[in-house]
């Protein structure tokens, strides 16, 4: 995905309907991805929020940036879960800031909100664990 090269974005599964993208910055959100599955490397703070609402996700994971001050590191959970999305973070210490493909491969549940903890996802889970879950939930 990621090298030193530009931002990325790729699908890398599809399962029941629903694409699995990997996109390096949630900016890269699109109209073709609404519906689907968004594994992204950015933040998951308020300006993540506003680009993962432009278009309905199924679900959406970010990084946790270390959570920061008043939270902010994962402020577009709460305002993703208005909208019923299922949304989480991985920890920061577990997966780069920025890199989506090693949010999947190392990526680890660190928060999460009400719409994916009702999903059976959960703290702790590897992140390519729980989107398998999802996408297998009927």
């Amino acid at each position: 995905m990621r090298g030193d090269g530009p931002l990325s974005k790729a699908v890398i599964e599809e399962r029941h309907g629903r694409k699995v993208i990997l996109m390096d910055s949630i900016s890269s959100v699109a109209k073709e991805d609404a519906g689907h599955v968004v594994v992204s490397g950015s933040h998951g703070g308020m300006s993540a929020a506003e680009c993962a609402t432009a278009f309905p996700l199924a679900l959406v994971f970010f990084n946790d940036a270390g959570v920061g001050k008043s939270q902010a590191g994962i402020a577009a959970l709460a305002i993703l879960d208005k909208l019923g999305v299922p949304a989480g973070t991985a920890s920061n210490l577990s997966a780069e800031i920025g890199n989506a493909r090693d949010m999947w491969d190392n990526g680890t549940i660190s928060h999460l909100n009400f719409a994916a903890l009702g999903k059976g996802l959960r703290i702790g889970q590897p992140i390519s664990d729980a989107v398998y879950s999802f996408l297998e939930e009927p």
